[in-house]
């Protein structure tokens, strides 16, 4: 990580406050995943074209995420089965703003990506009422979720200087239950979030000179299958194969 924050630091900065304009909560996204060894060199390449979050001094910074499923683990199954208007629940920590939230995410039959949230004063392993009828509100029916697993990373957050875009890079992901724990940490998962789905966006076009080529990836969906290796992930074999190749490379 070290090697590339004097990259990081030749980028022009943006303050929480003037990304307001760009928080993209209703959004198209496309997803890359490939070996941190391809970071830097990436990171170079997109330089001229994008401003990179600043807190406090700080380009990197930690988020940690509980996730919350039924039983039967719905939104996991619902997923692999490619099912449209599918949902994911979590209490997500932004830790270097002090912010928690309480999310619902909406993957509706357009593929969009939908974000609702509620602030809350921090991660809790149970769901009050409050957080319940919230929940109950955004979904449209009640639903019985408890606690499945932690999912923590860094993120680089960036903003195009022109278009409306933002781009997300995490690194060092790590993932537990109470009996299992594992990591992706040679392995980056980057994200370009669109008001409209735009394949003009510099970082698509870096990536692909680069044989960086798209993949629909959830973290949730794979560091599920990697806790609970049992579980059905037929359809996800694929992904699979090209994390561990990855992994392997």
């Amino acid at each position: 990580m070290s090697n590339i924050l004097p990259i990081v630091s030749d980028f022009s900065p943006i303050s929480l406050k003037e990304m307001d304009g760009v928080k993209l909560m209703s959004r198209m996204d496309t997803k890359f995943v490939f070996k941190i060894e391809k970071l830097p060199s990436l990171l170079e390449k997109v330089t001229p074209f994008y401003r990179v979050l600043e807190i406090n001094g700080k380009f990197i910074h930690d988020y940690k995420s509980l996730y919350f499923d039924t039983n039967a683990r719905k939104f996991y199954i619902d997923h692999h089965n490619s099912r449209v208007n599918r949902n994911k629940i979590r209490f997500r920590e932004y830790v270097d703003t002090g912010l928690t939230f309480l999310e619902v995410k909406l993957k509706n039959n357009k593929g969009r990506t939908i974000k609702k949230r509620m602030k809350v004063d921090a991660i809790s392993k149970e769901l009050s009422k409050k957080h319940r009828e919230y929940i109950e509100k955004i979904i449209g029916k009640p639903l019985d979720v408890n606690v499945k697993q932690w999912i923590n990373f860094s993120r680089l957050t960036f903003v195009h200087k022109t278009q409306k875009e933002r781009l997300t890079i995490d690194i060092n992901l790590t993932f537990k239950n109470n009996e299992k724990e594992g990591n992706l940490n040679d392995i980056v998962i980057t994200e370009v979030k669109q008001e409209r789905m735009s394949r003009s966006s510099d970082f698509i076009r870096i990536a692909k000179e680069m044989s960086i080529l798209p993949i629909r990836l959830s973290k949730y969906c794979i560091s599920t299958m990697q806790l609970w290796p049992s579980i059905k992930q037929n359809r996800f074999k694929k992904k699979l194969l090209f994390i561990n190749k990855l992994k392997r490379a």
